[in-house]
């Protein structure tokens, strides 16, 4: 009888204290880049989604999510995020580096800190407690291997994103999917993940090259001004695009057996749902979390499309 009341015993405060958990009030503050093409339009659906589910599941969490368009108005935000007390900071960065001072700011007052996706040029403790990312090396690298494979003659243009450190990973694990192959660059030029961009960018190789075979660009959304460039141009001698993200756009196309468009390599938006949820568990269940939880960079192939089809998704 003793052990059964002690036990007893034991379950109530262990309930008590989950309760107490759960009635503590939290605040989290969410700073993301506002949505000025169709990946960073997904994380702005889905941090906001995640947020409203957070709060109805703990009913004393307060979520605030801002959106900036640029690092300096980014470091704004953080800074007044705090001011208004937050108890915990998750952040994907528009530009890692000239937002490190503010991250570690946050940080250094004891505050739980969760980077998503860009990570600054030194991402250790000092700057975070959680890293959640897709596999951006493994990005470029499962393009680079189906490209070396498919095509293994292949001369190929590059659109890169932005000359920032995912951009170097992404096309570093590119390199490396190609080594050995007898794939051959004729260009590499920044989009700047931007449609109009890579519209740009890619009339310009149109024009200096009469022969493409293959175009690599990081990006779902540059695809998309890629395509449009191909199309206007008339060009036929291109065979086919390898792009990134696993937007519902390309993934039809993956679906659907377009000649352009055979694959598509997932770099999902909703990471930042999963940091935030992450964040949550760390304030109220105080589960380990801390470290780095890298996503999967999928072949998505007309085999598995439907697998990653989400028609209701922004992006």
């Amino acid at each position: 009888m003793r052990k059964l009341m002690l036990g007893l015993a034991v379950a109530g405060v262990a309930f008590a204290g989950a309760a107490y958990a759960q009635d503590k009030n939290y605040t989290i503050g969410v700073s993301i880049p506002a949505a000025d093409h169709g990946w960073t339009s997904g994380v702005v659906f889905h941090a906001e989604r995640i947020a409203k589910k957070l709060m109805a599941e703990h009913p004393g969490l307060n979520v605030i999510v801002k959106t900036s368009p640029d690092a300096a108005t980014q470091a704004n935000a953080v800074q007044d995020l705090d001011t208004q007390g937050i108890d915990a900071l998750v952040i994907l960065p528009s530009d890692p580096d000239p937002l490190v001072n503010a991250i570690k700011e946050v940080k250094g007052k004891g505050k739980f800190v969760a980077l998503v996706d860009r990570a600054p040029s030194n991402n250790d403790n000092s700057v975070r407690d959680l890293y959640v990312a897709g596999n951006n090396p493994a990005l470029g690298e499962v393009a680079g291997k189906y490209i070396a494979e498919k095509t293994p003659d292949a001369e190929v243009v590059i659109i890169r994103g932005l000359p920032i450190p995912i951009d170097q990973q992404r096309q570093d694990g590119f390199d490396k999917g190609i080594a050995g192959s007898k794939v051959k660059v004729l260009d590499r030029q920044y989009g700047n993940w931007n449609r109009d961009d890579a519209f740009k960018v890619m009339q310009d190789y149109l024009t200096k090259y009469q022969k493409i075979d293959v175009v690599w660009c990081q990006d779902d959304d540059m695809a998309v001004g890629v395509l449009q460039a191909i199309e206007q141009a008339k060009r036929t001698d291109i065979k086919y695009v390898v792009a990134g993200a696993g937007s519902k756009d390309m993934v039809k196309k993956v679906m659907d057996g377009d000649k352009l468009i055979p694959v598509d390599v997932l770099y999902p938006p909703a990471m930042v749902g999963t940091a935030m949820e992450l964040t949550a568990a760390a304030l109220y269940d105080q589960v380990p979390v801390h470290g780095n939880y890298i996503l999967d960079a999928t072949l998505v192939t007309k085999d598995n499309a439907k697998d990653f089809y989400f028609p209701d998704s922004p992006f």
